[in-house]
């Protein structure tokens, strides 16, 4: 399975920023796709996922922000990023079930 992330950027405080990850290959397996993200001096920190049915989770920080959704005939996962704040400044991975990773793209808000 192959990850392609992308839609990163500078944006300010309160605006928002989609992010989309491509897949390819045997993906017949994923249970489930999703999003971390990790700020510098600290660690990959989930922020959502979507099941293979379409049920979406979401962490706390980023609850009622945040949306997660997928496009099954274009194998695309998408993370919609609202009201975002300084504090959602990092790298964003997608993730196909925590065994394949996205090359990371880079979410920078400034206050």
């Amino acid at each position: 399975v192959q990850l392609q992330a992308s839609g990163g950027g500078l944006v300010q405080a309160g605006g928002s920023l989609r992010l989309s990850c491509a897949s390819s290959g045997s993906t017949f397996s994923i249970e489930y796709m999703g999003w971390y993200r990790q700020a510098p001096g600290k660690q990959r920190m989930w922020v959502a996922s979507i099941s293979s049915g379409g049920i979406a989770n979401y962490a706390d920080s980023v609850k009622g922000r945040f949306t997660i959704s997928r496009d099954n005939a274009k194998n695309t996962v998408y993370l919609q990023m609202n009201s975002l704040k300084p504090e959602d400044t990092a790298v964003y991975y997608c993730t196909a079930s925590a065994r394949y990773w996205g090359q990371g793209t880079q979410v920078t808000v400034s206050s």
